[in-house]
């Protein structure tokens, strides 16, 4: 059963990039190698910590490009409100918390525009790490528990391996965004932390409203071609 997305995204924005890289200054070179190919960019905790996080947010949105702000806020939930009180003023346009009722609902109450996807479970996780965590329950039953919350809280869409979004559509319906990391166009690599992965197709397929691909366009040959090939892959789909 196919289960695609029927929100009114532009096509060309349902492929986000995750800018994975060390400094500023390359994820800058890598936008501008990608041109009109990209246009929506994941900026995540090794940017964070790299240099003017918030001066390249707008440096991307000067460009015309969508923001991400994958920094999973989990914290007391009064900080978290704070947070994305504060994050909500910056033009972004999605951001990422993680953790209990309480934390969600201090992030919807206070999200503005700005779009809240509540992590459900990382898809570098297997059962064995869950088992390590102290989580006892089926990777789906968790995730789709937290997504039931989260709809319930007020959050805006989940992050979600494409391996568990069409039982979330099954049982959820299509209100929620889904946006799916994880995603391997072509055969996984051995030195790959990333354990739960589906295909551009497959993940649509299931359901995704967006899918984060990363290491595929970084660390191809041509990184311009292989974005425009993953945006084909993406409009056939639709």
């Amino acid at each position: 059963m196919s289960f695609i997305s029927n929100k009114a995204i532009p096509v060309q924005e349902r492929l986000i990039m995750a800018l994975d890289v060390p400094s500023i200054t390359d994820a800058q070179a890598l936008v501008e190698e990608l041109g009109d190919s990209v246009i929506f960019y994941k900026v995540g905790m090794e940017l964070f910590m790299s240099g003017d996080y918030f001066g390249f947010i707008d440096w991307l949105k000067q460009r015309n490009k969508k923001v991400f702000v994958d920094l999973k806020f989990f914290d007391v939930p009064a900080t978290v409100g704070r947070a994305i009180k504060a994050l909500s003023s910056k033009g972004v346009d999605f951001a990422t918390i993680h953790g209990n009722n309480a934390i969600m609902e201090a992030a919807a109450t206070n999200k503005g525009d700005l779009k809240v996807l509540a992590v459900t479970a990382l898809t570098s996780l297997d059962r064995g790490d869950l088992d390590d965590l102290g989580f006892q329950c089926d990777v789906k039953a968790l995730v789709l528990s937290r997504a039931k919350r989260a709809l319930e809280i007020g959050c805006d869409g989940i992050v979600s391996s494409g391996l568990e979004v069409s039982m979330i559509r099954k049982e959820l319906d299509s209100r929620l965004l889904v946006i799916t990391p994880g995603i391997r166009p072509v055969d996984n690599r051995e030195d790959d932390d990333q354990k739960r992965v589906v295909s551009v197709e497959q993940a649509f397929q299931n359901g995704a409203d967006y899918i984060v691909v990363g290491r595929p366009i970084r660390d191809a040959q041509n990184r311009k071609a292989m974005a425009i090939k993953i945006q084909s892959q993406i409009a056939s789909q639709f």
